[in-house]
């Protein structure tokens, strides 16, 4: 092992915060997902539950692991722990319909202190209004693009606290641009049109152009790789390149895959996935969830499930 990958490792020790914070996560999701798979079973597979902890993994791995040392001293490495957090954990953790799950996991004293903001009309609406398509998109492109200018980048590498923000807007702006493609339950379902296909290419164009920049710039764009010199002998110039390739070949297939998926089902569909075949989401339609608001009317028997539970789901 090279002396600079030794020291790396010497030097990584277990992020305790971020290491509780996802194991009490887990915890908390499998207790729901357990309480939801009673009357679910169909829907809550064991898929699911597999979905949101690699998620949560993947997160782990990108932030909590040795990952994040080599990110400090490899632009290439920044890359693929930015590629983790934008375009393979959110994914993965709404796939796991994690909403429901994560309200019956937690306590029913917690819920019943959380119950009056969850009904607020406010939050539903400023929720709604995040996951609108041009929203969502303009969120999301705004923090990737505002990260990567140079000034930002070099200041979030230069001061830890400021590096965790720009994680978490990597993180959060791409959760919200997932949710408009996969809409995990009990979200409405909305069908799937031509639309989508342009959110996904525009997104692709967004991440092409940077990259493109990156790999074709004659000089180090970030001059805190000038500053701290790569203890693997690669150049600035080099790693800049690989991260470049990295983040097109890469992220170019996070968007273009999905997007070819789509266009599939629509070419057989005329256009829209509506007149599909019955999924999920229509599925659940069949009668009211146990996750929908608490003051939203539940069927009898449902109303009392939960008020034997003592929590709403």
């Amino acid at each position: 092992m090279p002396d600079a990958m030794r020291q790396i490792f010497a030097d990584w020790s277990l992020p305790l915060w971020l290491t509780t914070a996802i194991v009490v996560t887990a915890g908390v999701y499998l207790r729901g997902w357990l309480a939801v798979r009673r009357t679910r079973r169909l829907q809550f597979t064991g898929l699911r539950l597999g979905s949101f902890f690699a998620g949560l993994a993947v997160l782990w791995l990108a932030i909590g692991s040795p990952l994040d040392g080599f990110a400090d001293v490899l632009l290439s490495a920044h890359m693929v722990e930015h590629l983790l957090l934008m375009s393979v954990v959110p994914p993965l953790l709404l796939l796991g319909l994690p909403v429901v799950p994560l309200l019956r996991g937690v306590p029913a004293r917690a819920i019943r202190c959380i119950a009056p903001v969850l009904r607020s009309a406010a939050l539903r609406r400023l929720g709604h209004w995040l996951v609108t398509p041009l929203v969502a998109w303009t969120i999301m492109n705004v923090c990737f693009l505002g990260w990567h200018v140079p000034a930002a980048y070099d200041f979030a590498l230069e001061h830890e606290r400021w590096h965790v923000v720009e994680h978490i807007c990597f993180l959060g702006s791409s959760v919200l641009f997932w949710w408009v493609l996969i809409r995990p339950w009990p979200s409405g379902h909305r069908a799937r049109t031509w639309g989508l296909l342009v959110y996904l290419v525009s997104a692709d164009v967004v991440n092409t152009m940077l990259s493109a920049l990156l790999a074709f710039c004659d000089r180090p764009v970030y001059g805190f790789y000038l500053q701290h010199p790569d203890p693997f002998g690669v150049s600035p110039l080099e790693d800049q390149v690989l991260g470049a390739v990295i983040m097109w070949v890469f992220g170019s297939l996070a968007f273009l895959l999905p997007a070819m998926v789509i266009a599939v089902r629509l070419t057989g569909t005329g256009g829209s996935d509506a007149a599909a075949g019955p999924g999920p989401q229509r599925a659940i339609r069949v009668r009211p969830s146990a996750a929908q608001w608490p003051d939203q009317q539940q069927p009898a028997e449902e109303a009392s499930s939960r008020h034997r539970d003592g929590r709403w789901a």
